[in-house]
């Protein structure tokens, strides 16, 4: 990630995100200037009506032709109607314009932001808590809107204030101005001192709601865990801790910012006093008009009242920068596995898969694969097993570029998955986890996940080989039944064969089976298993598993230890071998292998 870029400010970066949207802005702009110039209009109408009263045939209306009093007030009744008119049009289209800007940026921000997250690889996600992502993609971005919702237009109609006022005081009335800007220096001042010790606080903000999101998101996916150790009181106190540290650094913020308009308004007062006395001294001694002293006192007070609003204004201000340095944060994170170029029509792929050369360690860690070479051969059905560790997750997470090798190549019929289109790689790779993650939606929805144009034909056919039709059946409403997040309402068993009628429906023709049958009882893993034979015809197969009978019939069978081939053969060559499979072979069919220290192995019967 460019650290330049993440010291510019966050405004400056927001608006470089927003080059798309500057028609919309000006407008937007625009109609807020004219509102808040036409809003400022009443007080000089005030001051004109005075003067009209007070000086007759000599008044300022008077000077351009229209002498008759009564005909001076028609025309102010007239002027008035239409700045009040134009004050509210431009109101409704300054509301209009922002808030719509808001939810288009909203909406366009958390695409953008969503979409960059799926791109990055999987290394990220490693990295990051899912509660923290969630506060990005909903908390911060809202965050963003509602600034632009009001607090952009706040700012802008603040600044016309200011100018306008400004202007009209030394038009108007020079030798008074001096006296009533004399607090606008001390009111910059402070408001870039608030920006300063306010901008650090907010970010902290940020960042402990992000923590109190990450630990509830946690515990609501784990509440099983927590219920099944009765450890409810301990979880609550964490929350209530996280929430603490949350509360604690907004009141920090909030102590600082509410401090804000107070003091604005006690400097303010200081140029409303000497507007209202030398203004007064200069009308009585006849150097002011009546109606210009009156301009004057409501023009200052109409400087007041919007003033004390940038306490607030400052507050939703800097949220939003907090918000937005972490959202365009994300946005810069690189994408490291880059898309290749070459096309891979799932109908022509024969299914051979080699690793050459092949080193690869996750980050921070020792190598797990170490010049690793195997070829697996296509149409064929591969069983990997190992202990824990061994590196067979490693070798789906390359196959699918879930992560790229530092050294060597995957080949998919002899050419390199790196320069392949990531899409089309990962449509011809189907892959069927040990945790199959279903989601909220119909059983029918979710076997054709990855096929949504399938018929209900294909998808009911998909059920069958998958042998979770007769379940199906059985379910309130059949294949239209709601199942809750993540598949809570179906079995492990069931899930899992949901998860293969998803994978036979789309028909990859290499498909990866991690643990399918790990958490499943021995009927499942028949049924799983029978699903698995089906499965293997015309099709490269590779099932990862810890129960080695779910690789028993597979045409090759490849033991890893430490990253590394330790045997290779079928069912029956490894168990007459007597090294590691036979050993875990004997473990699991409920002998007892050990070695001797000759390296000879020895068997009792349990």
């Amino acid at each position: 990630m460019d650290e330049t870029s993440q010291e510019r400010h966050p405004l400056r970066r927001l608006i470089d995100y927003g080059q798309a949207y500057r028609a919309r802005i000006w407008a937007a702009t625009g109609c807020s200037v004219l509102n808040k110039i036409f809003d400022l209009a009443p007080p000089a109408l005030i001051g004109a009506a005075i003067d009209v009263v007070v000086e007759r045939e000599q008044s300022l209306i008077a000077r351009f032709g229209v002498e008759d009093v009564t005909h001076q007030l028609i025309v102010l009744a007239v002027l008035t109607v239409v700045i009040w008119g134009l004050e509210s049009l431009f109101q409704y289209l300054q509301a209009w314009l922002w808030r719509n800007l808001a939810q288009t940026v909203q909406h366009d921000l958390r695409l953008d932001s969503y979409g960059h997250i799926q791109n990055l690889d999987m290394a990220y996600f490693h990295e990051q808590s899912t509660g923290g992502l969630m506060a990005i993609l909903n908390d911060d971005i809202n965050q963003l809107e509602r600034f632009l919702d009001t607090g952009a237009d706040d700012i802008l109609q603040v600044t016309t204030t200011a100018v306008v006022i400004v202007g009209a005081f030394f038009i108007l009335a020079p030798e008074v101005a001096w006296l009533a800007m004399l607090p606008i220096p001390l009111i910059l001042w402070g408001s870039f001192k608030y920006q300063r010790l306010l901008s650090p606080r907010y970010a902290r903000v940020r960042q402990d709601v992000a923590d109190l999101n990450g630990q509830l998101n946690n515990n609501l996916r784990g509440i099983a865990t927590i219920k099944s150790f009765a450890t409810e009181d301990r979880e609550e106190t964490r929350i209530r801790d996280l929430s603490q540290q949350y509360r604690h650094s907004n009141r920090d913020a909030i102590r600082l910012s509410s401090a804000f308009s107070p003091l604005i308004r006690m400097a303010i007062v200081i140029g409303f006093t000497a507007t209202l006395v030398y203004g007064g001294l200069l009308t009585i001694d006849g150097e002011l008009a009546v109606g210009t002293y009156s301009v004057l006192v409501f023009l200052t007070q109409r400087l007041l009242w919007p003033l004390t609003r940038l306490g607030k204004t400052f507050d939703l201000y800097q949220r939003a920068m907090a918000s937005t340095r972490r959202v365009l944060n994300l946005l810069e994170v690189e994408v490291t596995i880059e898309d290749g170029d070459q096309s891979l029509a799932a109908g022509e792929v024969d299914g051979e898969i080699e690793f050459r050369d092949v080193e690869f360690s996750y980050d921070g860690r020792e190598p797990v694969l170490s010049n690793f070479e195997l070829t697996i051969d296509g149409g064929s059905t591969v069983g990997v097993v190992g202990a824990t560790g061994a590196g067979k997750s490693t070798l789906i997470n390359l196959i699918l570029r879930f992560f790229d090798p530092q050294k060597g190549q995957i080949c998919i019929d002899g050419r390199p998955v790196a320069n392949l289109r990531l899409a089309e790689l990962r449509r011809a790779v189907g892959l069927v986890s040990q945790e199959a993650y279903l989601f909220r939606g119909t059983v029918r929805d979710n076997i054709a996940y990855g096929s949504p144009e399938a018929t209900d034909e294909e998808v009911r056919r998909a059920a069958k080989l998958a042998e979770a039709q007769p379940f199906i059946d059985e379910l309130p409403e059949g294949y239209d039944t709601i199942i809750g997040e993540r598949g809570e309402t179906l079995s492990g068993g069931q899930k899992q064969r949901v998860s293969i009628a998803r994978a036979i429906l789309s028909d990859p023709p290499i498909l990866i089976l991690d643990e399918a049958t790990s958490a499943v009882d021995n009927a499942t893993e028949a049924a799983i298993q029978r699903s698995m034979d089906r499965l293997a015809k015309d099709r490269t197969m590779i099932v990862i598993a810890h129960r080695l009978s779910t690789v028993r019939n597979a045409d090759r069978i490849i033991v890893l230890d430490h990253g590394e081939i330790a045997e290779t053969g079928d069912h029956d060559e490894l168990v007459a071998a007597g090294g590691i499979y036979s050993d875990l072979w004997d473990i699991q069919t409920g002998g007892r292998r050990w070695r001797r220290e000759d390296g000879s192995s020895a068997t009792h019967s349990a």
